[in-house]
């Protein structure tokens, strides 16, 4: 399975790493606080920069990182994810730099998610010091111990963790381990199938007290009206918004969309 293959390479990888000098800065953005959905307020739209996927294959690269960063941004994104992962996505930690740059230099206040195969605190620790507000977190390639232990350590070094969660088994996991950030991914990591139903029906028993994020799926302006009237507070938008050599119109639509 793809995913084994992932987690198989990044072993590999997280032995080569070395952990940056220590940082005691908390983090840029509250993250929790921003996503977090009051009454009658809009479903938050998260954008999410990847070169390529298993599933999608090589994306758009018409615009450049710094284009597109700017562009989501402009559209009203609240978050953008950044993909860390080289073989398999064709990114790097790099790119976080690259995309905090222009968010700082434009002087908009988006924060960064550091999309990674999370299997270390060095991992993390790398993503703060590239300038990441919050980091991914995935249930699946996690013991239960392991995905506590990585919240904590999330937030030790400044990064505000979204653990990511596919069953009702991984939510309790996340639950326990005291996330703020729960993500419920549409799409199946072992197959790389869609499952919107499944998705629904784990969004919706994420407890009031923690920010529930849906995570892929959704294609259309339709799509964000119907998650809108849900539990979910954000939404994950990535592979519709990558294939676009320009996504503000989409974006924008989307956005929009959210608000009514």
């Amino acid at each position: 399975m793809i995913l084994d293959k992932i987690v198989t390479s990044k072993r590999a990888e997280i032995a080569t790493l070395k952990a940056p000098p220590p940082t005691t800065a908390g983090p840029r953005i509250d993250v929790a606080a921003l996503l977090k959905r009051g009454p009658k307020e809009p479903l938050r739209i998260l954008t999410e920069f990847k070169r390529k996927s298993p599933s999608a294959g090589e994306l758009s690269r018409t615009l450049s990182l710094a284009e597109r960063v700017g562009a989501y941004a402009k559209a009203g994104s609240s978050l953008v994810s950044v993909l860390c992962d080289g073989p398999f996505f064709g990114g790097s930690y790099d790119d976080v730099v690259e995309a905090r740059a222009v968010l700082d230099r434009a002087g908009r206040p988006v924060p960064i998610l550091a999309k990674e195969f999370i299997l270390d605190p060095v991992q993390l620790q790398i993503a703060r010091a590239k300038g990441a507000d919050a980091a991914l977190l995935i249930v699946r390639i996690l013991q239960p111990d392991e995905v506590t232990r990585l919240v904590k350590a999330s937030r030790e070094c400044g990064l505000e963790p979204l653990v990511e969660v596919a069953t009702e088994e991984e939510l309790a996991i996340a639950l326990n381990s005291g996330a703020r950030l729960i993500g419920v991914n549409a799409r199946d990591l072992d197959t790389l199938r869609m499952d919107p139903v499944r998705a629904s029906k784990i969004v919706a028993a994420i407890p009031a007290d923690r920010v529930a994020v849906h995570l892929s799926g959704l294609k259309t302006e339709d799509d964000v009206r119907a998650l809108s009237k849900g539990r979910a507070e954000a939404a994950l938008v990535g592979e519709i918004l990558m294939r676009q050599d320009d996504p503000t119109d989409l974006l924008t639509r989307f956005v929009a969309a959210a608000r009514e």
